[in-house]
Order: C-alpha cells, then sequence, then structure tokens
C-alpha cells in the first residue's frame, strides 16, 4: 500500500525546510510500522539545496541561500514549475540503494512517456534524460537518503520552471550534459498539476503489484 499526499502545488509553495521537517516526521511514522509508505507531492519555492558531495566552488555566488542536505549528490535547484517527490518507503533487506534509485527512474520513465517525453537511463549518471538537438539533457533529478531501511528525498520533475536557477551551478555537478523541461521537450506547456495523476498512478500502480502475494 502506497499513501499519496499532494502537499501543495501552485498557487501554494511549499517552502523547502517545511517539506523537510515533513518528511523526517512521516519518516518517523514509517519506521515505527505507524503508518504505511507515502509519496509526498509538491511544488517548493525556490531554493538551491547541497547533497553531502556537494564542494565549495560548485555553491552559487549570488548571495542565493543554499541549504545543505542528508540526501547524496551534489547540489541542486527546486521552486516553481518543478514537480518534487518524496517516496517515504520501506526498501525490503538487504538494503540497495542504488536498486531504489533505478526504480525510481524507471516509475518517472513510465509517467514522462504518457506525457510524449521520451525518456531513458544512463549507466553511472541518476535520474532520467533526453535526446536534445545539441545535447543529453537530464529532465528528472533523483537524490535519495535511507535511514533504518526506510528511504527520504527523492525526484523532481522540471515541467515548466524557469531554468535561470541552475545557470549559477553545475547541477548535481555534471559538466557535460544539461537541463531541460518536460514542456521544452514536448513543445507545450506542463505543469506539475498536469503531472501530478499520471505520476500518482503509476506510483500506486507499482506498489500495488509489490503488495500482492506471490
Amino acid at each position: 500500500m502506497l499513501d499519496i499526499l499532494d502537499v501543495g502545488t501552485a498557487p501554494t509553495y511549499v517552502p523547502y525546510l517545511d517539506g523537510w521537517a515533513l518528511q523526517r516526521r512521516i519518516h518517523a511514522d514509517v519506521v515505527e510500522h505507524a503508518r504505511p509508505d507515502t509519496l509526498l507531492l509538491l511544488e517548493h519555492e525556490a531554493v538551491y539545496t547541497a547533497g553531502k558531495r556537494t564542494e565549495a566552488h560548485e555553491r552559487p555566488v549570488d548571495g542565493t541561500p543554499v541549504i545543505d542536505v542528508d540526501r547524496g549528490g551534489k547540489i541542486t535547484w527546486h521552486g516553481p514549475g518543478q514537480l518534487v517527490g518524496y517516496p517515504i518507503v520501506r526498501l525490503a533487506e538487504p538494503i540497495d540503494v542504488v536498486a531504489h534509485v533505478r526504480r525510481l527512474e524507471r516509475l518517472l520513465i513510465d509517467a514522462l512517456q504518457q506525457h510524449g517525453v521520451d525518456g531513458y537511463q544512463v549507466a553511472g549518471r541518476s535520474g532520467v534524460w533526453v535526446r536534445r538537438p545539441l545535447s543529453e539533457d537530464k529532465v528528472a533529478a533523483i537524490g535519495v537518503r535511507v535511514e533504518k531501511g526506510v528511504t527520504m528525498h527523492g525526484f523532481a520533475i522540471n515541467c515548466d520552471n524557469s531554468l535561470a536557477g541552475f545557470r549559477g551551478i553545475i547541477p548535481c555537478g555534471i559538466t557535460d550534459a544539461g537541463v531541460t523541461t518536460v514542456s521544452e521537450v514536448i513543445g507545450a506547456d506542463t505543469s506539475p498539476t498536469d503531472l501530478i495523476g499520471t505520476v500518482s498512478a503509476v506510483f500506486r500502480a507499482e506498489f500495488a503489484r509489490e503488495a500482492v502475494p506471490a
């Protein structure tokens, strides 16, 4: 079973620290078996978040606040127009974090396919990628943490957000690829609200199958 919560999308943007606090509360409940696996879906106010591998020179120098977080990966941007998802789920033993990331990628690829985006995985790099005329660009980023067998953090799909926030950083520390949005890829405005139903259905179906006895 997977509980899916729409925490807030346009015109309601969730401050990053509020979303992070909610994650921690739900994570504690899932660890204690007090609630089922849960997926939070939301849009954040504009913010940079720096994962554990972020180096000093990778931080923006324009005075924009940066929040240090306990997920893996490097620095990225979140903000309006980006659908963020936090799957707080119990992983099977033995814990395989890479398998969890690959699973998230496959689910996002399935969801984006329904909106005309031909996404794919890239070996050695997390996220969902698309082929552009002059580059290979990331359309969805992934960064996770596992504590006491339960995941935190998750994914961010660029829907119709401005890409300006990425220009002052090296997104996820990758220098030889770019970022894009669903709207840019398909040539039609596609908001986080447009994707919530699809993403919810794909995740709900995946976890329903997982719950069926063999």
